[in-house]
């Protein structure tokens, strides 16, 4: 956790354009630097991260291929707005869809992946929300798969907080940084119809570390971005909503990452293998196992403070044979200021095995003797 009197200090001197700012640290999801971040917002394109997320975890589990083959409907190919001018009729893989949503925003790609899924737009939006709520954005709403205005009523909202919360769980899906990252990309490569998407995130080019996420923009939402960058081991998630210009959402996304940086860095707590302790083991061969660091414990701390962070192992009490490299044992836990930083499993380093029928009664025998005395 950050301690949130850093925040407050310096909220003033970003003198960010945007309605609403979030700066997350990627690893533990501590909120870093907040303006706003609670309050609804239209987020027009950011929707597409949940878009892309509901299609790419259907295509982690097997139920969709990124070969299948996606015939765009009258309905699809209507939608206005940013598009690959998709024909009724026409088809596309779900990959070259896919990147259509990423890379170009297109609104007419993200509906014709929507009907596939879910049948219809509206249970793919069902899907949406159920899937928010999943993730614990408690503050997010979905209408429309694009992020398009509706043509009666106003625009779906989420918070900057929520999106910030989003923004992570993207990070984590298996094979979505491969579009979202992509900054150019060539479609119908046979004919001339819109051959090249570029992507309207410009800081992958012109910011070091920028790998992603998304942006979006509507008359009402104004120019909004998620975006994410790693240095020497830290990630940062930085959204701004409400940005009266692209270039100011560029400016805000800027200041934030370079405050995220400037400030913070990734610091290693206790290398992999390090242990915290020893448990017993009643009926194993060895009768105790360590508490190891199964990787390295990193964690996000202000610079100049590292020498004011605590370890706190918390073990299990007892152990049952057998056990098994990997298993985990226990808990270690990163404070600052009586605040948890970030937790790490402690697991088995190496294999117990059940003691013999002797060993174990000899090992009892000599245990209460022990007592005993």
């Amino acid at each position: 956790m950050i301690i949130l009197g850093i925040v407050a200090a310096e909220a003033h001197a970003l003198e960010l354009k945007a309605q609403a700012a979030v700066l997350m640290d990627a690893s533990s999801g501590s909120i870093l630097y907040e303006e706003n971040s609670e309050v609804p917002l239209p987020v027009a394109s950011l929707t597409k991260m949940m878009t892309l997320t509901l299609v790419l975890e259907a295509v982690e589990r097997g139920e969709l291929a990124l070969s299948d083959i996606i015939t765009a409907s009258e309905y699809a190919a209507s939608k206005r707005g940013s598009r690959i001018w998709l024909e009724a009729g026409e088809q596309m893989t779900l990959e070259e869809l896919l990147y259509a949503i990423a890379v170009g925003s297109a609104n007419d790609a993200a509906v014709a992946v929507a009907e596939y899924v879910a049948g219809s737009e509206l249970d793919f939006v069902a899907r949406m929300n159920q899937r928010a709520q999943e993730l614990g954005l408690a503050n997010s709403h979905f209408l429309n798969s694009t992020g398009l205005p509706p043509e009666n009523g106003p625009e779906h909202t989420m918070t900057a907080r929520d999106a910030a919360t989003l923004a992570r769980h993207v990070l984590s899906v298996p094979g979505m940084m491969d579009y979202v990252s992509t900054y150019e990309y060539t479609m119908r490569k046979s004919t001339t119809r819109i051959p090249v998407l570029w992507n309207s995130n410009k800081l992958l080019r012109r910011y070091s570390g920028v790998d992603g996420i998304k942006t979006g923009f509507t008359t009402a939402a104004g120019y909004c971005m998620a975006a994410t960058a790693v240095r020497d081991g830290l990630r940062l998630i930085a959204v701004v909503l409400g940005s009266p210009s692209e270039a100011a959402r560029e400016e805000d996304v800027r200041a934030l990452l370079d405050y995220g940086f400037r400030r913070y860095h990734s610091y290693l707590a206790a290398a992999k293998g390090q242990a915290f302790g020893s448990i017993y083991v009643w009926n194993g061969s060895p009768h105790q196992v360590e508490a190891a660091l199964g990787e390295d414990f990193t964690v996000t701390v202000e610079r100049g403070r590292e020498g004011e962070i605590r370890l706190e192992a918390d073990l299990a009490q007892t152990l049952r044979a057998p056990l098994e490299p990997g298993t985990e044992v226990g808990t270690l836990y990163a404070l600052l200021d009586n605040e948890t930083l970030a937790a790490a499993p402690l697991v088995a380093p190496s294999t117990v095995g059940r003691a013999g029928f002797w060993s174990l009664t000899n090992r009892t025998i000599r245990e209460l003797a022990e007592a005993a005395f």
